[in-house]
């Protein structure tokens, strides 16, 4: 079968249109270009198709091609994939994808700073804890609310538009303890694992890489604990090593659509026997309870989702955020 003509019928080629079309369109033109190239070029597809299932995201492949060379047009990323497939292969299935964008945190914060302080954060999917950091950061909402760190303004300056329905606190959260579960945390020292991380930044999105650098100074400074392992495994024992007199908060930002539909649903199992607070920064149909949301997020968009409750749309790198009526 011509797979050019009929891209529904092979599931790599339906995975990369849908994410052209969802993802990628309007955010990022080159990858977007790149989606569709796939989706019409059944020997990249077939190549593709060689990789084990969990590997073969547009994401990861799109930023190993870029760490191998890959710039501009879909004939580059061909020519990359091509001529250099068993090192970039080598590159797919040895890194993973791990976008850690500090930016969240602007989405975040109203419904951090609405809980009982001071806050134990614990966060699921952690990759370099930059996202256990909200209180190291300055935040600039276009409401006109600027928040900075008690110590002064910091280096890191988090963007973000607000829309009806949305909160913004006074006053940055206390934060008394904190700490992270990732299969492969970053180490913030790490050279080749920094490098790493802004190559899965999106090509056009300068001003992320920027804020990612400064993030990851911060983190320099006193990184936070990342535990490495399953989620499913070491949830409740760092749970449990959380501060009685602080409140304890699960979150997580684009972590489920990674999770098979069995391990998603074992995940929110365990997370409502947890004391404390639950925050879901993920795609609308990453839980069964917000699939009806997908449409008006624009297809692409976030629901931040608190103790099973839907609150607001959120930017998927944090640069907007929208509640929903109460």
């Amino acid at each position: 079968m011509d797979r050019t003509t009929h891209p529904g019928t092979d599931p790599v080629i339906e995975t990369y249109r849908a994410f052209g079309e969802r993802e990628a369109r309007g955010v990022s033109p080159t990858f977007e270009a790149w989606a569709r190239g796939v989706c019409h070029d059944a020997v990249v597809a077939d190549l593709l198709a060689t990789l084990p299932q969990g590997k073969r995201q547009p994401n990861l492949v799109f930023a190993a091609a870029r760490w191998h060379g890959a710039r501009g047009t879909y004939d580059v990323l061909r020519a990359t994939l091509v001529e250099q497939w068993p090192h970039v292969r080598a590159t797919i299935l040895a890194r993973a994808t791990q976008t850690n964008e500090p930016n969240r945190c602007a989405v975040l914060l109203p419904f951090l700073a609405e809980l009982p302080q001071p806050l134990a954060l614990l966060e699921v999917g952690a990759a370099a804890g930059l996202c256990l950091l909200p209180d190291r950061y300055s935040y600039r909402y276009d409401d006109g609310t600027s928040l900075d760190p008690g110590g002064g303004p910091s280096d890191v300056v988090l963007p973000c538009a607000v829309g009806p329905g949305v909160a913004i606190p006074s006053r940055l959260p206390e934060v008394a303890w904190r700490a992270g579960i990732d299969l492969h945390p970053v180490d913030v020292e790490d050279d080749d694992a920094c490098a790493w991380l802004e190559t899965l930044v999106w090509p056009e999105h300068d001003d992320r890489r920027t804020r990612l650098r400064a993030a990851l100074d911060v983190a320099r400074r006193d990184p936070p604990r990342i535990v490495p392992g399953d989620l499913l495994d070491l949830l409740p024992a760092l749970a449990a090593e959380a501060p009685p007199d602080a409140t304890l908060v699960v979150f997580h930002s684009a972590v489920l659509a990674y999770l098979d539909a069995g391990a998603r649903q074992a995940f929110v199992d365990v997370v409502r026997t947890l004391p404390g607070h639950w925050i879901s920064n993920e795609g609308a149909r990453a839980l069964p309870t917000t699939a009806h949301l997908a449409s008006g997020s624009g297809g692409h968009g976030f629901v931040v989702v608190v103790d099973g409750v839907a609150r607001g749309y959120a930017d998927p790198h944090g640069r907007s955020l929208t509640g929903f009526d109460a």
